[in-house]
């Protein structure tokens, strides 16, 4: 069972985030920490002095600072447990706002059209990313765990595991991540997957962001998830899903004070006796704030009742004032609330009370308590907090929650009043629905919403994604004592010294990258040189082991002076010239049985295609949509088990490939016959493959022989390396 991090006396906690959970000002000359607004400062603000973590970000601008000053700030962060992260102007404009907010932050919330035409900053935020990782690199000690947060550091986890391969990486999005067809319209969507790729684990608010992830994956890189993993390089990656929440117990006890009850008291008071509507939201364009009051001003003109019985209360909290876009939104906003209040307006009554400023969690629990109906409809969210702030405020066990389906809270809070915030007319007749409910079932709603938000906290969400950090942060296979990087290299030096050696390499995957089509895995000049002059070191011998036809190897590598071995070694060409050898009798009309049924399906599935060969036959759909790619995988697999359950048969599952072939022919077949031959006796044995076929050949060779592995797959080889890069620098450190 895994220890909390709160057990974890051996390893510290390392927070890495843009907004640090404090900000600074000068005070009479000096420096001055106060808690910092925000969902992650505000959620894990507690959580961090709870269990004494360290936290890496920027602290703001503190260019003017005196010397003095600055010194007086670095003891008060270092105090606080932060460690500063100090960024230029120039870097502020260009990461954060511009790339983060300009870029990023709009397309991953949906909205492409405020994605500028000439999207900036790529740069930057790369530059301000490595920044970020150095910082926590020399902080960081063996042990510890790093949590990076949100989009402005999708970077930093790859930037983490080149500078700390072993360390504990976890990643989560505090933002949606949107559907593979929106993500991919970003011109660096492939660096960002491979930043994020970096961690040991990837942590969502939802199973709708969690699988838009993986279809980014599958489109971007091909890459295809195992339900709750992915296999990248040479590592696996976790994938969960962990709904953040609230200080619950806070908010409770902030609304019990008497102080917040007596403000209650005077807002219901001053409303006059006509119910509140309430709108809490930071000036932002995702917030839905335009629509809403859209929504508030239909219900007004269709119902001269409700003119004099609501007071709509909005507090829009200033957001990002530097940026163009959000000058215009503000001015779109205020617009909004003059026309409503001057066409709806009474002497007795104005409508909309609208409120420019931050205000204090004592003033915002006053006004969740005093609130009749909370308003929150995002016009998208990826969880939306100050939901579960009202639920965890109202310790009356009254009010009603108005919430948009497309906040991540709507996934958790489904006894709210849940509405599509871009249909005008419905989020209208919604909030008169809040408004003329019952109290049973206002009541009877609030319950279940108190229970959910009091049993899944903001300590709960971060000691479950950090015992799951824990869990998935464990090497992908188990070496010896010391690095497995040192016991290739010592294995490698017996390799060298052995005087005779046999080499078995697989060839796709392997000695060349996966080619979209079979015939464009061509093998380039390194590889042939390098094989050649293997060849040329006393005492080697080279198989190559393929699952390609005689016919491909027969092209491409006829010439060279290795054995070739086709269809997994049910061929064999023993030298140059030499003709090709069957290991078996084929049956005829064997391919009759299957070839009706892969027919169909690569008619049906654009961008697949059929390989015959002798005793096998596959089919390929590397370029099919991969999507439907993997369905059409699915289903030909389930029928294929049923249609051949009786036959001489068997299915075999690789890369983009599903292939049949005859019973009994495998790359163990090549290991038999090689060992037979007197002159291999002794000699030293190394295999190389990436792939279930290779698993055959390891499974049949002798405990003493040296086994690798390609990729991240599971495997029983001995060692493992990333891909056909390292592959060829492995076989070169043979030569003498």
């Amino acid at each position: 069972m895994t220890r909390s991090m709160a057990d974890r006396s051996d390893a510290r906690l390392i927070i890495v985030s843009n907004r640090l959970p404090v900000t600074t000002s000068l005070e009479d000359g000096h420096v001055r920490l106060s808690a910092a607004s925000g969902g992650l400062a505000t959620g894990l603000g507690s959580w961090q002095r709870r269990s004494a973590a360290v936290w890496v970000g920027w602290p703001g601008d503190f260019a003017s600072y005196t010397s003095q000053q600055r010194a007086e700030l670095d003891t008060l962060l270092a105090d606080a447990g932060v460690v500063p992260v100090g960024l230029s102007a120039t870097e502020i404009e260009q990461y954060y706002e511009g790339f983060s907010n300009r870029v990023l932050w709009p397309l991953l919330h949906y909205l492409v059209d405020r994605v500028p035409v000439d999207a900036t900053g790529w740069e930057a935020y790369r530059h301000v990313n490595q920044k970020f990782a150095d910082a926590v690199a020399a902080v960081a000690r063996p042990g510890d765990m790093i949590w990076v947060h949100d989009y402005q550091l999708m970077l930093v986890p790859a930037l983490l595991r080149e500078r700390l391969p072993d360390a504990r990486i976890g990643f989560f999005l505090h933002v949606p991540f949107p559907s593979s067809e929106v993500f991919r319209i970003l011109p660096w969507r492939q660096q960002i997957l491979h930043g994020l790729l970096g961690a040991d684990l990837v942590g969502f608010h939802t199973f709708s962001y969690l699988r838009h992830f993986l279809g980014a994956l599958i489109h971007v890189d091909g890459l295809e998830a195992e339900v709750d993993r992915v296999r990248f390089r040479n590592r696996i990656v976790r994938l969960g899903v962990f709904p953040m929440s609230i200080d619950t117990e806070a908010f409770e006890l902030l609304a019990r004070d008497e102080d917040v009850v007596a403000e209650a008291t005077a807002i219901r008071q001053e409303a006059g006796g006509r119910k509140i509507l309430l709108g809490i939201d930071r000036l932002d364009y995702t917030k839905g704030i335009p629509r809403r009051l859209l929504a508030v001003e239909r219900l007004l003109a269709r119902d001269q009742e409700i003119r004099e019985s609501v007071r709509y209360i909005q507090i829009a909290v200033p957001s990002r004032d530097k940026v163009d876009s959000y000058q215009t939104f503000r001015r779109q906003v205020e617009g909004a609330v003059g026309r409503i209040n001057g066409a709806w307006g009474t002497i007795r009554s104005t409508p909309v009370h609208y409120v420019h400023r931050s205000i204090s969690s004592r003033e915002m629990a006053a006004l969740y308590l005093a609130a009749d109906v909370m308003l929150v409809t995002p016009l998208r969210d990826g969880m939306n907090l100050v939901a579960k702030e009202f639920v965890a405020s109202r310790v009356d066990g009254d009010g009603v929650l108005v919430l948009s389906e497309f906040a991540g809270a709507a996934a958790e809070l489904g006894e709210a009043v849940v509405v599509n915030p871009y249909d005008v007319d419905a989020t209208a007749e919604s909030i008169r629905q809040a408004l003329t409910m019952t109290e049973a079932e206002r009541r009877g709603r609030m319950q279940h919403l108190r229970r959910r938000v009091s049993e899944y906290t903001v300590h709960t969400w971060a000691s479950t994604f950090l015992d799951k950090l824990s869990e998935a942060a464990t090497p992908v296979v188990a070496v010896r004592d010391g690095t497995a990087a040192e016991h290739l290299a010592a294995d490698l030096t017996q390799l060298r010294a052995a005087d005779r050696l046999i080499l078995l390499l697989d060839y796709d995957g392997t000695l060349v990258p996966i080619a979209r089509a079979p015939e464009l895995a061509v093998p380039d000049a390194d590889l042939l040189d390098l094989l050649e002059r293997l060849s040329r070191r006393p005492g080697t011998t080279i198989h190559i082991v393929s699952g390609r036809t005689r016919e491909f190897l027969t092209r491409w590598l006829d010439r060279m002076p290795v054995s070739l071995w086709a269809e997994h070694g049910f061929w064999w060409r023993p030298s140059p010239g030499s003709a090709w050898q069957a290991a078996m009798q084929v049956s005829a009309g064997w391919i009759d049985r299957v070839l009706p049924i892969l027919e169909q399906f690569t008619a049906a599935t654009p961008g697949s295609l059929i390989e015959l060969k002798t005793a096998s036959v596959a089919w390929h759909y590397r370029m099919a949509h991969a999507e439907f790619g993997l369905r059409q995988a699915h289903e030909l697999r389930m029928l294929l088990g049923d249609a051949l359950s009786n036959q001489p048969l068997e299915v075999l599952e690789g890369k983009k490939v599903i292939e049949i072939r005859l019973r009994g022919v495998s790359k163990a077949l090549v290991v038999r016959r090689i060992l037979q031959q007197p002159a291999h006796d002794g000699a030293a044995l190394l295999a190389i493959g990436d792939d279930h076929t290779d698993e055959e050949l390891f499974a049949a060779l002798p405990a003493s022989a040296i086994t690798v592995a390609v990729g991240a797959v599971p495997s029983r080889a001995t060692h493992r390396v990333g891909g056909e890069v390292p592959v060829r620098a492995m076989l070169r450190a043979l030569l003498p």
